[in-house]
């Protein structure tokens, strides 16, 4: 009796221990679900908040640096503009030129994946030549392993090859010469109703500008001399805020030409600065450079344009007037970030 009465005893313990567990349960589990961790493959319908863990991967092409984010399963950024601006702070964040998302293919739409870009100033770019190598290489990085890759950008069709060298050549499209498409407000005055060495006065200075896009604006100024003949701090944030002459301001590259088949550039970015890189830039300078009659137009070895980080190769063919443009993109690392409410 003794015993029978001592396991009753045990057994009203236990039942009042597990229902005690059964009533922790939910807040146990509600609890540790309250701050997801956003992986790669976050859920299509889940926005990053403020504290979340950020898996991310680095990239550079030629310096300019990009954080890559896995959004293939989502078809909008998993990011606001204002938490890619916090997570390219060099101090307080990850650092980068800008933060770019590997998204799905629209339904219905002739594309591998679409790419969406936030510079590092919050605004939203349409299109990037360096980022779009990092981005094929990222793809092949994530076992997306393909010759090439048809791009949905906001620029159009964009299409990287992916060499045997690890090179990355990319299919820029055609250039966009037509002066008020570009955007700019310069009076035409080339053939294809274009602006080419046009003179336009800006920071007290006189310019000549030949305006050209690649999806994105574009104003290039050739000088004779890169470090004596502008003051690239100044002459360069003027000029992509000069709304007067380019409505939705515009990216501005300076080339001194060295000889026939290479330039050299320095570029103030739209949104990001100064830049040790800028892709849809150097095409487009190469096509201004043709256009201008400072070198002839290459073949398909290409012009090299040598930029802050190195050189980039293009080629504007004449049977198809597209440019294609050859250069490097490399992981630099990968991890993971929190998102912070300042800078």
């Amino acid at each position: 009796l003794g015993r029978q009465h001592h396991t009753n005893l045990n057994l009203h313990e236990t039942m009042r221990a597990a229902a005690a567990f059964l009533s922790f349960l939910p807040t146990a589990l509600s609890f540790a679900t309250t701050k997801p961790s956003v992986s790669y493959r976050a859920s299509s319908t889940l926005m990053a908040k403020l504290g979340d863990s950020i898996d991310f991967a680095k990239y550079e092409g030629l310096g300019n640096d990009f954080i890559l984010i896995d959004d293939r399963d989502k078809s909008d950024p998993s990011l606001t503009p204002e938490q890619s601006e916090r997570l390219c702070n060099r101090n307080f964040g990850i650092g980068g030129d800008g933060v770019i998302f590997a998204l799905k293919a629209p339904e219905g739409e002739d594309y591998d994946f679409t790419m969406r870009i936030y510079n590092s100033d919050g605004s939203e770019p349409e299109m990037c030549g360096n980022g779009i190598r990092c981005f094929a290489q990222f793809l092949k990085d994530l076992g997306e392993d393909s010759e090439s890759y048809r791009i949905k950008t906001l620029a159009g069709p964009i299409i990287p090859v992916m060499n045997a060298d690890g090179t990355i050549t990319v299919d820029m499209g055609e250039p966009i010469l037509d002066g008020p498409t570009v955007p700019t407000t310069l009076a035409p005055n080339s053939e294809h109703n274009s602006v080419l060495e046009q003179t336009h006065t800006c920071n007290g200075k006189e310019w000549k500008i030949s305006a050209v896009s690649m999806g994105n604006p574009h104003a290039i100024i050739f000088v004779d001399d890169l470090e004596n003949d502008i003051e690239f701090s100044i002459d360069g944030p003027a000029l992509e805020s000069d709304t007067g002459a380019f409505p939705a301001k515009t990216n501005v590259e300076f080339v001194q030409v060295m000889d026939p088949t290479h330039l050299k550039m320095k570029v103030w970015e739209r949104g990001a600065g100064p830049t040790l890189a800028c892709g849809t830039g150097t095409c487009a300078l190469v096509v201004a450079a043709i256009r201008a009659g400072k070198i002839p137009r290459a073949g398909k070895e290409g012009v090299r344009v040598t930029l802050p980080g190195g050189d980039l190769f293009i080629e504007w063919r004449e049977e198809n007037n597209k440019i294609y443009m050859s250069g490097p993109a490399t992981l630099s690392f990968k991890g993971q970030a929190i998102l912070k409410d300042r800078p």
